[in-house]
């Protein structure tokens, strides 16, 4: 009888121990799947914060309202409001000076992520013109704040920062 309880208890241990490293396993793969996600999530921002950037800083005073429209189609919420009210004070200043504004894409680098939102810094060279003086040529840095809207990453925000660019 003792030889029977022992085995039993031995086999519930086992049976025990069995479900507590099949939970960690469990564990460990949703772990590994979150990880794996972020990682596609960052990837696939960053390539649209790519693509996107120059599309919503640049513009031409012959076109304003196709540039305002174009980068309107690269935003969502509040931003994307923000783009369509431009229109009332921005196309008029951008006329009046005949303004052009190109933005290049010099590089990106992912800040923060997580599989539905992530920042992206954007390193951008600008060059801008006006009917007065001559073309200015600058370096800017952005964040674009990308999340998944109807299964597509947009733009959420987007905001310049400011201060000297690093040195290479």
């Amino acid at each position: 009888m003792a030889v029977v309880q022992r085995a039993l208890r031995l086999t519930s241990l086992l049976v025990v121990l069995a479900v507590l490293a099949l939970g960690a396993l469990g564990r460990l793969y949703l772990d590994l799947k979150r990880v794996q996600d972020t990682a596609a999530a960052a990837a696939e921002a960053r390539q649209a914060a790519r693509a996107y950037a120059a599309d919503m800083l640049s513009y031409d005073h012959r076109t304003i309202e196709a540039d305002l429209a174009r980068a309107r189609g690269h935003a969502t919420g509040p931003l994307a409001e923000h783009y369509a009210n431009l229109a009332g004070t921005f196309v008029p200043q951008v006329r009046r000076e005949r303004k052009v504004q190109q933005a290049t894409v010099a590089a990106v680098a992912v800040e923060e992520a997580s599989p539905e939102r992530v920042k992206v810094l954007v390193f951008l060279n600008t060059t801008t013109s006006r009917t007065e003086g001559p073309a200015e040529v600058v370096q800017n840095r952005a964040r674009l704040v990308m999340v998944v809207t109807d299964g597509r990453w947009l733009v959420s925000g987007l905001s310049t920062l400011i201060g000297n660019t690093p040195i290479r």
